[in-house]
């Protein structure tokens, strides 16, 4: 609800503006307007919206967001206004509109505040009633820069609509101490701030369900996966068969029919790769095998992570939705799952990840990798680290804008390019490192082959605890 006329003439006649400097100004959204005053009194901040259903003024103690880009409005007004003295500040009538004059230099400004539900604006002119500019720039109603604004035909408009509704106004018993101006305040930034809260809840709750929705549907393909994995030892034994059922094929052959003596010699048919030799049709089952195998391992952890993950998404998802949690920690959730997801879109498919106080680190483990890698993931920030004369993979460290990188993590990037080359036996290694913006490749060289400058070194003892935390250590997910 508004703030009707009664009101507004109210507010101004506590807010000593009279005499006030114009020391700032501020516009923190698309629908409202801070100005920074200074008097004998201290500063005070005068909050303008002009949203509809909640148009009004009145002062601010918290310190108003500036958005990076100034606004067209605020520059004007900054140019034109600021480091100005207010002369003479009133509501003409009885109609919602609030004129305030403004002397800077020889230079003097009128701002006119309209605080209409649906036609709020905020128009400087000069002395003269010639329009320098508007908030909302409405051509239709002749608001723009170079026109001429008659305030005369507002208050007439507005008066008219209040003489045929015939309505009473009345100053509201807002509850609460202190004075008019700060009751009311309080009263609208607590109704903006249940519908701001209402707003995030509903944005962090629905990331959170199409998350926790991918997760389910991870879990469910990696648990088929497994289901698959779980008769591994299987594939051994059709190796078996075949190896020992060689002297009955030769190449071309596409079936063999014979005795499975791992179930009671009972008649079995297994389809064979014509391609293959019978020694290699027996190789692609061991194979597979031994994918399996290694796979189940590996598929079991990858579910257990996405089950905690998800866990950590439904703790989340009970702080969001707990009334007693301040709308300031549902600000630092929402950054922090808006940095996640950047994250989360920055991980590269190829390689291995790990994470390291904060940063990401991934590994190419061939050179097809190590190319991939500084192809379409690495960026020219970011850190490259490798073991000198040594054929190995490369260890890139993600980069953050304003940040180093702590010694702990360049030590666990370091070991990991120990652990992933030809010097892991020996329990030590020349670590080289520099930024990707650095690398120069080897003009028809091999694949992934670069030349590092400007690079640094790190003799480094391996530690395979290092190894051990960063294989252990669950990806954050929020």
């Amino acid at each position: 609800m508004s703030l009707n006329w009664k009101e507004i003439d109210l507010i101004l006649s506590e807010l000593p503006l009279k005499g006030s400097l114009v020391r700032n100004i501020y516009q923190p959204d698309h629908h409202s307007l801070i100005l920074e005053l200074y008097n004998r009194g201290g500063n005070l901040r005068l909050y303008i919206s002009l949203l509809t259903g909640f148009t009004r003024l009145h002062t601010i103690k918290q310190k108003p967001k500036s958005p990076s880009k100034p606004q067209r409005f605020v520059s004007f007004l900054k140019a034109h206004i600021r480091n100005g003295r207010i002369t003479d500040a009133e509501q003409p009538g009885s109609d919602r509109i609030v004129r305030i004059n403004i002397k800077r230099y020889t230079e003097e400004a009128v701002l006119w505040i309209r605080l209409w539900g649906g036609a709020a604006n905020i128009i400087v002119t000069d002395s003269s009633g010639k329009i320098l500019d508007a908030f909302f720039r409405r051509p239709k109603r002749g608001e723009i820069s170079g026109g001429y604004y008659k305030p005369a035909a507002d208050l007439k408009q507005e008066g008219s609509c209040k003489s045929l509704t015939n309505k009473t106004y009345t100053i509201r018993d807002m509850p609460g101490e202190g004075s008019f101006n700060e009751r009311i305040g309080k009263y609208y930034s607590s109704i903006e701030e249940d519908g701001e809260r209402k707003q995030i809840t509903a944005s962090l709750i629905q990331a959170i369900n199409i998350r926790e929705n991918r997760l389910l549907s991870t879990i469910e393909k990696l648990e088929k996966k497994r289901e698959k994995y779980k008769n591994y030892s299987r594939y051994r034994e059709l190796g078996d068969i075949i190896k020992a059922s060689m002297h009955k094929l030769t190449k071309g052959d596409t079936w063999l029919k014979t005795e499975d003596f791992f179930n009671d010699n009972r008649t079995i048919d297994i389809e064979l790769d014509k391609r293959l030799s019978p020694a290699g049709n027996a190789e692609y089952f061991y194979k597979k095998y031994r994918k399996a195998k290694s796979g189940l391992g590996k598929i079991s952890g990858e579910i257990d992570i996405h089950r905690n993950n998800f866990k950590l998404l439904e703790e989340k998802k009970n702080i969001i939705l707990d009334q007693n949690t301040e709308i300031k920690e549902l600000y630092e959730l929402k950054s922090e799952f808006k940095t996640k997801t950047t994250t989360h879109k920055n991980l590269s498919s190829t390689g291995l990840t790990f994470y390291s106080h904060g940063f990401i680190i991934t590994v190419g483990r061939s050179a097809k990798e190590n190319d991939e890698l500084l192809r379409r993931y690495a960026r020219g920030n970011d850190y490259w680290f490798h073991v000198r004369n040594h054929p190995g993979g490369y260890v890139f460290i993600r980069s953050k804008s304003g940040k180093s990188i702590p010694l702990e993590a360049m030590l666990d990037a370091a070991n990991l390019a120990i652990y992933y080359s030809k010097s892991k036996s020996s329990g030590q290694g020349d670590i080289y490192y520099t930024q990707v913006k650095y690398l120069r490749r080897v003009k028809n060289g091999k694949t992934g082959l670069v030349i590092p400058t400007h690079e640094k070194n790190l003799f480094v003892k391996f530690q395979p605890e290092r190894i051990k935390r960063l294989k252990e250590k669950l990806p954050e997910i929020l």
